[in-house]
């Protein structure tokens, strides 16, 4: 059975070309004009990755409410948003709603499919079972790393792709800096520095949210970030 791809984008052309696209791939393609028509799909049926852009039509902000809503359906549900507005306020307010990434409408086919593959790559691996080959563990961290999951204190922390392959990247070498632009190496994303340090505060808030005594991720003034510990 083939993925689900769901594409809410009100331009009709711009969302038949990705959708031609991702068929090649072999995916299953839906496409929505409108928050409406789209929120009254995925009540029946959610897909298995929703590609949204914000402004749908005369609903500006529509994007960021179907994504609010999705996500409060499904924190595993891959999300991303794709879309013509570049500014770091719509990236930011886009990630903190829970999008695993945030793309934009100059992204090349080839880099937008590679990043559905690794999206879909951990959709599946959370679909099958655990080993324990696959097990980073430091401390009271534990992350899976071939289902992409991370609990802190035996509590599930729901990570974004982006999050979670931050997190490794500094738990991997604890005590070891890691550069903003080796934690994107690491994100597989591009973007600019403030994102990166956006991604670093929603992970905080999010190990803080569960554990208000969560200190491990330090920054190091000028040069990047570190996990502290064993």
């Amino acid at each position: 059975m083939p993925y689900h791809i769901a594409i809410v984008e009100d331009e009709a052309a711009i969302a038949a070309n990705y959708r031609d696209a991702l068929q090649r791939r072999g995916y299953r393609v839906s496409i929505f004009q409108d928050q409406a028509s789209a929120s009254a799909a995925f009540r029946q049926q959610l897909p298995e990755l929703a590609i949204i852009d914000i402004g749908l039509g005369d609903d500006i902000e529509g994007g960021f409410d179907l994504c609010r809503d999705l996500r409060s359906r499904s924190p595993e549900l891959p999300i991303v948003f794709l879309t013509a507005r570049d500014s770091e306020l719509d990236m930011i307010s886009g990630l903190r709603l829970g999008a695993d990434d945030y793309w934009t409408k100059d992204i090349s086919q080839d880099f937008m499919l590679a990043r559905i593959t690794a999206l879909f790559r951990r959709l599946k691996a959370l679909r099958t079972p655990e080993q324990e080959s696959d097990i980073l563990q430091r401390d009271e961290l534990t992350l899976n790393v071939e289902r992409m999951t991370c609990t802190w204190r035996c509590e599930a922390i729901e990570l974004t792709l982006t999050e979670f392959r931050i997190i490794s990247a500094l738990a991997n070498r604890p005590g070891q800096v890691k550069s903003r632009q080796q934690l994107m190496d690491a994100a597989d994303v591009v973007q600019d520095d403030n994102t990166i340090t956006s991604h670093i505060k929603r992970l905080r808030r999010k190990f803080v949210d569960s554990d208000d005594s969560f200190d491990r991720i330090e920054a190091v003034y000028g040069v990047g970030y570190r996990w502290s510990g064993k």
